[in-house]
């Protein structure tokens, strides 16, 4: 029996679990720790991909355990796409982290760093392969407590001010989660995501079932940052270390968008969500305002983190719309748009920590003449802000795309202007990063001079894939086409 299910999952957490025992002894022992660790997830993700591409939807039994009474982890083709994309980013996180995190934090507090950032790729990972619903509140609340210490591991100004926000609306989140699950629990008595989707039917009409719905679409919007849920968003990510942020940015919000598709789809299906409930039509113009607002903010922001932040809540809205058109280019797009954007602001974040590391720098006003300093990443942080933007053929394109097909396929227009609306408000306030860096003189005294090579690969690996991946945009289709099959016939 292949399991890989299970230890892609476990991998992180022995790595959390030995990074302290380690670090008591030597410190430095933890950073190539958690790179082994992430590299195995990275591994045993690729491995599960294969798999379900020949062999289909793999069920793997906790403890040998029969469901429901047991614990069981599913991984179909969305459930692979989220493994790869989640470990690769983090992968490429940690790899980054080394020389910034040297700089950036206290001596002393590596040690709880690369734990704390194990336990949130672990619990991510967890997310995206459970089978059960409990499960699923308790790696989300996991992950969640995690990322809520890394946004104030710093220590600066404002860091405690930002995690505090984003715990106590969290902590909201997963609170409706919880009820959530148990208003289904006490329904239908289980737990088990697949036994839910065929005993839950009886029960439509229930007020229960109603409440429950609201309490995890609630939930799960927060985890999202969903307008108008997203406020503890641009405040956290605008203050936490910058590899913890591109992990943010790129899968952590996802993988609450991933929750949601997860809960929608897999447990009250298709056919309840478009016509009994209409909960996915009111899910496209939440997602619509969504892109519109946050792109909006953007616009106005001073500083470049919280306007990568607010283009980040803007992208969100674009998987959300995409699948909630519950048409199949729609939700290829929206799928396909996850690891897009992963692709794209976890390098235009990456830049932003290499501006941080070389010249302390984070309002935008001051980045002018940067473009001849550090040319490669420069160059990589506008080859992603095509990627974000949409230009051809850039992998933010074909997302677009597919977006905008499935916009007039659900013969909802409206959205396709809503998309290219939001497209030229990306292009305005990128546009203007790039003429400061490229064309606003040069009034900085630091010397022509690139980052460290554990710096600069990830951001030269994530800003190739922004344009590779919309040349041969065919690889991950593979496991987005069979994804949204699935999704289609729940």
């Amino acid at each position: 029996m292949d399991h890989s299910p299970i230890l892609v999952v476990i991998t992180p957490f022995v790595g959390a679990y030995l990074s302290p025992l380690l670090g008591l002894w030597r410190e430095r022992l933890c950073y190539p720790v958690a790179v082994a660790a992430a590299l195995l997830s990275l591994f045993f993700s690729f491995r599960l991909a294969g798999s379900v591409l020949t062999s289909g939807t793999i069920r793997y039994w906790v403890g040998g355990w029969e469901p429901p009474w047991g614990i069981e982890l599913v991984v179909d083709p969305l459930s692979a796409f989220m493994c790869l994309t989640i470990s690769l980013v983090s992968l490429l996180a940690v790899i980054y982290s080394k020389n910034f995190i040297e700089k950036e934090l206290p001596r002393g507090k590596m040690t709880s760093y690369y734990t704390l950032i194990l336990l949130l790729i672990g619990g991510m990972l967890g997310v995206v392969v459970t089978g059960d619903l409990f499960n699923l509140f308790v790696l989300t609340e996991i992950f969640s407590v995690a990322a809520y210490a890394l946004v104030a591991i710093s220590g600066k100004r404002g860091s405690f001010i930002g995690s505090y926000r984003y715990l106590i609306l969290a902590s909201i989140g997963t609170s409706l989660i919880l009820l959530g699950t148990g208003y289904l629990y006490i329904i239908t008595g289980t737990l088990n995501m697949a036994d839910l989707a065929v005993r839950l039917p009886a029960f439509y009409d229930s007020w229960v079932v109603f409440g429950a719905l609201a309490f995890l679409l609630i939930g799960f919007g927060i985890k999202t940052a969903l307008f108008p849920l997203h406020t503890w968003l641009p405040g956290a990510y605008s203050i936490a270390p910058a590899p913890v942020t591109a992990i943010f940015s790129a899968v952590v919000s996802k993988v609450g968008g991933y929750s949601l598709i997860r809960v929608l789809f897999t447990i009250f299906g298709l056919e309840f969500i478009t016509d009994l409930v209409p909960v996915a039509p009111a899910l496209t113009w939440v997602a619509a305002a969504t892109i519109l607002v946050a792109s909006m903010f953007a616009i106005s922001q001073t500083s470049l983190m919280r306007m990568l932040a607010y283009s980040s809540v803007a992208h969100i809205g674009y998987v959300v719309l995409g699948v909630a058109l519950a048409v199949e280019m729609g939700m290829t797009g929206g799928i396909l748009h996850i690891f897009n954007h992963a692709l794209a602001t976890g390098c235009l974040f990456f830049c932003a920590g290499a501006v941080i590391y070389k010249t302390g720098i984070r309002h935008i006003d001051d980045l002018r003449g940067l473009g001849g300093k550090i040319p490669l990443t420069m160059a990589a942080f506008t080859l992603a802000a095509a990627s974000k933007v949409g230009i051809p053929p850039s992998a933010g394109f074909v997302s677009k795309f597919y977006l905008s097909l499935g916009a007039l396929e659900a013969g909802e227009w409206i959205f396709v202007i809503v998309i290219l609306l939001a497209s030229l408000m990306s292009a305005v306030f990128y546009l203007r990063v790039i003429n400061l860096i490229f064309f606003g003189g040069d009034k900085h005294e630091v010397r022509r001079d690139e980052l460290p090579l554990s710096m600069l690969f990830p951001i030269i690996i994530l800003a190739l894939g922004c344009a590779v991946f919309g040349i041969f945009v065919g690889i991950p289709l593979q496991l987005v086409e069979p994804a949204v099959m699935v999704l289609s016939e729940l």
